[in-house]
């Protein structure tokens, strides 16, 4: 995986991201509702999941709840950081099993419930 790294803009169109972000800039962030509107509902379950692969930031193949604070950075380096709350809501949403983190199965889980 080493210098061959996906950018989300090669997975997502740039206009969409910037529509969703603005959406949520003064909105309680609602990932269900983000995921839909950067079009990631509508992809296949192996794209979603390329997708996860560039929020990963550490390789853990988890999202924890540090990087989760700063997911929409993923998506454009102008998103904002979520707040506590909406990061543990987020984590509460998508964490099926209780571990504290988001795994990749359990994202893609979130984006197409």
């Amino acid at each position: 995986m080493l210098g061959n790294k996906m950018v989300m803009t090669d997975l997502l169109k740039p206009e969409e991201i910037k529509k969703a972000l603005d959406a949520f800039a003064a909105e309680t962030f609602d990932p269900k509702k983000f995921f839909e509107m950067v079009g990631m509902k509508a992809m296949s379950a192996e794209n979603v999941k390329k997708v996860f692969q560039v929020l990963d930031v550490d390789g853990s193949g988890f999202i924890e709840e540090e990087e989760l604070m700063f997911v929409l950075k993923g998506f454009s380096k102008d998103g904002r950081d979520l707040t506590d709350a909406e990061t543990k809501a987020f984590l509460t949403a998508a964490d099926k099993d209780g571990d504290g983190k988001i795994g990749i199965d359990e994202f893609e889980a979130l984006v197409h419930e």
